[in-house]
């Protein structure tokens, strides 16, 4: 499990802004390293994020993903509304976050 991600979540006349920093080496694998082999791949696959237990965003990631993944997206919504962040990637570790819109 990575690092817990940073999210911010804002409302403005309805419409909900969301930001995700997510903390991931995001290894594409067509690295190679000091010793000349070939770092595995190792990324984020899938993200979901809930508001109110319904989804508003889908990802499927694939290699080209930087390290770190910023997202920004926007949803209706309201304050108050509680965001539950989760990803998945391909060892199989899941990390899964919550916010609040503010």
């Amino acid at each position: 499990m990575g690092d817990p991600m940073r999210i911010r979540a804002a409302e403005t006349n309805g419409v909900v802004d969301v930001k995700i920093l997510m903390k991931h080496d995001m290894e594409s694998g067509q690295r190679k390293d000091a010793s000349g082999k070939l770092i595995p791949a190792w990324f984020i696959t899938m993200v979901n994020v809930k508001a109110q237990g319904k989804d508003v965003f889908n990802a499927e990631f694939g290699s080209a993903v930087s390290k770190d993944p910023f997202l920004n997206f926007k949803y209706k919504g309201s304050k108050g509304d509680k965001l539950l962040v989760s990803w998945i990637d391909l060892r199989g570790d899941k990390r899964s976050d919550e916010a609040t819109v503010s």
